[in-house]
């Protein structure tokens, strides 16, 4: 839901409509912070959940303990998102990359003394995480507070913020699906991982795929800011000529660099696993999956910096859609048929993302959006600013 404030805070910023960021700021806080009750509740109540979901009871336990210390961290996102958008919508980068090395020295320190030190196992590890994240928020803020280049954007604390709550809900509600969709989907296939004939060697080498792609999915999710960022300024500014040859530059670098990861992965294919595990039949198990995990770094390189380029321009909905089809009606359900009753196993995990991507068809939509303007998603974002404007 954060991501709306990235769709809003860019236009405005390209607008010159800068006192209209720390509005959406505090506005997206609010929302996100309600959002944030409701899912408390859903990690009180993990356990029985995990226990209906047929995990065994001790692994059910064990999650739930862990989670219960991530209870705070609810809360701690719903200010880091606004926050990190609202930096990220000025060109404000560099200062969040400080905050969380930073923070990251320290969370290994804490982590290692509550841990092993002090002892408190799954739940000292999960506390530590949510007080890392809350001490990156409150740096973070400590910024905004004090640094020149938020003065203009920055005025303080406003009733504003209470205002237009439902109309910024709509489009936080929109951002939420189209990334809840694709998360609950990787957290789906762990599940079904461990319905496999073999759930341990499964989830083991699915964790190890896993664990490679998100490494090298961060690289692609800082192309996704960029886009993002750019995208919705340019609109911001009326210039959508400039907001496609942005598309086209960021889709390039990051699918440039994405091949280079895909080759790595290739080259390594029967060591690569050996930095997750010592385990010869997990190795074998990962060295079979990698050519369908570099196909789907490469793939993956394209679909970020294009979901990217949907935030800025507001088609957040658009998105849902999309990851509706490719990854619910057919990516499951086909997986579900290739792995249990072909036998197929973990290898249909990599060769169905690759289709759940789904980039070709996107891309070919964005140019002719972009032309347009941004279509209807474009104008109910302005219609928003327009509400705002009557009512300062």
């Amino acid at each position: 839901m954060g991501s709306a404030v990235e769709t809003l805070c860019g236009q405005a910023y390209g607008a010159l409509r800068y006192d209209m960021l720390g509005i959406y700021l505090q506005r997206s806080t609010i929302v996100l912070t309600l959002t944030g009750i409701p899912l408390m509740l859903a990690y009180i109540f993990s356990k029985p959940i995990l226990m209906l979901l047929g995990e065994p009871a001790e692994v059910a336990s064990a999650a739930a303990v862990f989670v219960y210390g991530l209870i705070p961290q609810i809360f701690a996102y719903a200010a880091n998102f606004p926050i990190q958008k609202f930096l990220q919508s000025q060109s404000i980068v560099i200062p969040s990359a400080y905050i969380s090395a930073a923070t990251l020295v320290l969370h290994l320190l804490l982590s290692w003394v509550a841990v092993y030190k002090i002892g408190l196992g799954l739940i000292g590890a999960s506390l530590v995480l949510s007080l890392s994240w809350w001490i990156i928020v409150g740096a973070q803020m400590v910024y905004i507070l004090i640094s020149d280049k938020c003065k203009l954007t920055w005025s303080g604390l406003s009733s504003q913020a209470f205002s237009g709550l439902w109309d910024f809900l709509k489009l936080s509600t929109a951002s939420a699906v189209m990334l809840c969709l694709e998360t609950w989907y990787f957290q789906i296939l762990v599940l079904i991982a461990g319905l496999l004939e073999n759930p341990e060697l499964a989830l083991d080498s699915l964790s190890i795929c896993m664990s490679i792609s998100g490494l090298m999915f961060m690289i692609s999710v800082g192309f996704n800011a960029a886009a993002s960022v750019r995208v919705s300024n340019e609109l911001g500014s009326e210039h959508p000529k400039s907001a496609a040859f942005t598309v086209a530059v960021v889709t390039l670098v990051s699918l440039t660099i994405a091949v280079v990861e895909a080759v790595i992965v290739l080259a390594l294919r029967d060591a690569i696993s050996y930095a997750f595990t010592e385990g010869e039949t997990v190795a074998k198990a990962v060295s079979d999956l990698c050519p369908f995990l570099a196909v789907t770094l490469i793939l993956n390189g394209i679909q970020p910096v294009l979901s990217g380029v949907a935030v800025g321009c507001g088609w957040q909905a658009f998105v849902a859609y999309v990851n509706v089809g490719c990854y619910y009606v057919v990516g499951i359900p086909l997986g579900c048929v290739l792995g249990f009753k072909y036998d197929l196993g973990n290898m249909v995990r990599d060769d169905r993302r690759n289709n759940d991507a789904n980039p070709h068809f996107i891309v070919g939509d964005i140019y002719n959006r972009l032309e347009q303007r941004g279509g209807d998603s474009k104008e109910a974002v302005g219609q928003m600013g327009r509400q705002e404007a009557a009512t300062s």
